[in-house]
């Protein structure tokens, strides 16, 4: 087999996160090593939506969905959850006996969900295979973390079997890991990266998008996958319905593909009573509606954050603060920084004049770009240099092609790009949002 191989585990039970994160990466490998093949392992019933670079690929395995209460369900096969993680595995293992990677890289969960990638880490340590855990910045407070490791008995994992552990971040920002005992060795095998830079791509937009675009200055309003953005698109509607007048900006709102159908018809119900209102589902290319908006109002997962920074808008964060504390840890950070403000939703009573004021407040805020830290958004030039270092040291150099990271809410040409499907197809993939809400 020719050209170097990289092998991506994406641990996709619910929403957009983990698959973003880990086409990006692949992205910027194939874009820096013109010979090089990388292969995505998802669950993400949705991934078919997404454009992929010339070699880089996926293999779907069968989908499972995250309960409100933390047990898992077969997203569409008549099978037990049990059976559908036994299948999952096989295909993982057999993907990783005929690919061959050089590198094989695990998001976010060390050992796959329920273990299914645990039988492939060990083939692949006999092999020789370079193991890599990637994390993001953030992944819960160290309370919660700690006991769920120590159940999922990752430690032995990460000292035993991985090589390396990557962080999509800076230490300045968050150590994912802090609270968390580690031994000294394991400890050695992390590198702080920097974020992921994302791109706007120009002509990869629908028609929609570029006529949104085109017209007046908007406010854009993403809820990321959509599975719990329900409260801040009404929060945001309650502010142009109640002062309007006083908006001088129109908004976007995103509404995602995984907000439940319900929710998402009432919203959008209310949504087109509003002159200033603009609502879509889903567009794979958020990127690129993001370079346009003059500031975003979102919710503050890691790939929001990283689009926010590398297209440099003002922005507001309105944190999730359930299940996990990840997207608080990290919005409350960046607003001590100066990166970006943070509103926190008070619930049931939240005040439509205290969106508002935020909405207008946009305008004035500074960009990231005047205080953003060193190197913060060079994490995919890092993870490039870490995978040739390894290639070097297995005898295999590569051919490398030095990429120019842009910013400040440039666009890029990329002919190979398709233009995205038209939002309207998702209103059936968004049905399943509904059964996260409650366990059968």
């Amino acid at each position: 087999m020719n050209g170097a191989r990289v092998l991506i585990y994406s641990h996709d039970s619910f929403g957009l996160g983990h698959l973003r994160r880990c086409r990006e990466i692949a992205h910027g490998l194939v874009g820096t090593f013109p010979d090089m093949s990388v292969l995505i392992l998802s669950g993400s019933p949705i991934i078919g939506s997404f454009d992929f670079r010339t070699r880089t690929d996926f293999v779907r395995v069968p989908g499972v969905i995250k309960l409100r209460n933390g047990d898992y369900t077969s997203l569409k096969l008549k099978m037990d959850v049990d059976h559908i993680l036994k299948l999952r595995g096989a295909i993982i293992e057999r993907t990783a006996e005929v690919f061959e990677p050089d590198v094989f890289i695990v998001d976010k969960e060390p050992l796959g969900l329920r273990g299914e990638v645990a039988r492939t880490l060990k083939r692949l340590k006999r092999r020789g295979t370079r193991l890599v855990l990637g994390l993001r910045d953030v992944m819960d407070e160290p309370a919660q973390l700690a006991p769920e490791w120590k159940r999922k008995r990752v430690l032995p994992a990460l000292r035993d079997l991985y090589d390396d552990i990557w962080v999509y971040g800076l230490p300045e920002i968050h150590d994912p890991l802090e609270g968390i005992d580690l031994p000294a060795d394991v400890r050695a095998k992390m590198t702080f990266t920097g974020y992921l830079r994302r791109e706007a791509v120009r002509g990869a937009a629908s028609e929609r998008i570029q006529s949104l675009i085109a017209g007046d200055p908007y406010i854009l309003v993403t809820t990321g996958g959509g599975g719990d953005g329900e409260e801040l698109i009404d929060w945001v509607l309650k502010a142009y319905e109640q002062h309007g007048s006083s908006l001088p900006h129109r908004a976007v709102l995103v509404l995602g593909p995984f907000m439940n159908r319900e929710a998402r018809d009432r919203l959008r119900a209310r949504a087109q009573k509003l002159d200033k209102i603009e609502a879509l589902t889903f567009d794979a290319n958020i990127e690129t509606l993001m370079a346009g908006a003059l500031g975003v109002v979102a919710m503050g997962g890691y790939n929001t954050f990283c689009e926010i920074l590398s297209l440099d808008k003002p922005a507001v964060i309105v944190p999730r603060t359930e299940p996990r504390l990840e997207q608080f840890i990290r919005a409350d950070r960046a607003e001590k920084l100066g990166l970006t403000r943070m509103l926190l939703d008070p619930g049931p009573d939240r005040s439509a004049a205290a969106m508002a004021e935020a909405l207008q407040g946009l305008e004035r805020q500074p960009h990231p770009s005047s205080v953003m830290p060193a190197g913060m958004l060079d994490g995919l030039d890092a993870v490039a240099d870490l995978v040739g270092a390894e290639l070097d040291r297995r005898g295999r150099p590569q051919a490398r092609i030095r990429q120019v990271s842009g910013g400040g809410g440039g666009l890029l040409q990329a002919p190979q790009a398709e233009a995205a499907p038209d939002e309207e197809t998702w209103s059936d993939e968004a049905d399943f949002g509904a059964r996260r809400r409650a366990a059968p």
